[in-house]
């Protein structure tokens, strides 16, 4: 079972920060990446966490 991060997101939607639970994954340049769906308007997440 992967990682998780449970935090704020900011959603480009809908203009706010939202606090959510995401899966980490690690992103092709080698940074991990929270990636979550947005509970108001189901628009894709990001939050970049820093280098693995």
């Amino acid at each position: 079972m992967g990682e998780k991060y449970q935090g704020e997101f900011y959603c480009v939607k809908c203009k706010e920060k939202r606090t959510t639970e995401g899966d980490v994954v690690i992103s092709e340049n080698g940074r991990r990446m929270a990636k979550a769906v947005c509970p108001v308007c189901g628009t894709k997440l990001n939050r970049i966490l820093g280098k693995a």
